[in-house]
């Protein structure tokens, strides 16, 4: 089983999708914070692109304790949010109209009580990201390239650039990385 977390308007073929907003898609239309209706070890892989930074830092390890629950010893968790070391020196040279969207972003979410706008509330650099996800369990975590995934070809946030859509030339603005709870020699 393969969840996709936080998916909005993108669908990927073989996975559970689960995001609050309602699309023909989403098998279950819910926060994410919570999977009481996914069993313990059964999943495969975990899919979060550029949703984690919508939660304080000091509430996302249990969050990502609740994904561990849920995977295989096997199990592969894959996180994409803003990189602030990235951005931070893109800051330098494109100026702050370029990153401050990355860095405080905003995005309306439609549900049936109606609208609501959800911000960034933290980000991350590799260090601080890899340092949570050990806090949380998740013994190996590394960089992934998004052109080696099964979801390459479904462009979201992990496929962002500055300048925007500019795979070829641009900087690549996501920070990628996959997490497992196993040992180096799994991964």
């Amino acid at each position: 089983m393969n969840l996709h977390l936080g998916c909005g308007k993108r669908y990927i073929p073989g996975f559970v999708h689960i995001d609050r907003a309602k699309y023909d898609h989403i098998t279950h239309v819910c926060s994410f914070e919570k999977l009481p209706f996914i069993k313990s070890d059964t999943v495969d892989l975990i899919y979060c692109s550029h949703g984690i930074q919508y939660f304080d830092r000091f509430e996302i390890i249990p969050i990502l304790k609740e994904w561990k629950r849920t995977l295989k010893p096997t199990g592969i968790l894959r996180l994409a949010v803003p990189d602030f070391s990235v951005l931070s020196k893109l800051y330098d040279t494109e100026g702050l109209e370029k990153v401050i969207g990355p860095l405080f972003g905003r995005i309306q979410i439609n549900e049936e009580r109606g609208e609501e706008w959800i911000y960034h509330r933290t980000v991350y650099d590799f260090e601080l990201l890899r340092s949570t996800l050990h806090s949380a369990g998740f013994k190996i975590v590394k960089r992934y390239d998004w052109k080696k995934t099964i979801h390459q070809d479904y462009d979201d946030c992990s496929q962002a650039y500055i300048p925007h859509m500019d795979k070829k030339n641009g900087t690549l603005i996501s920070l990628n990385v996959e997490a497992r709870i196993g040992s180096a020699h799994e991964f």
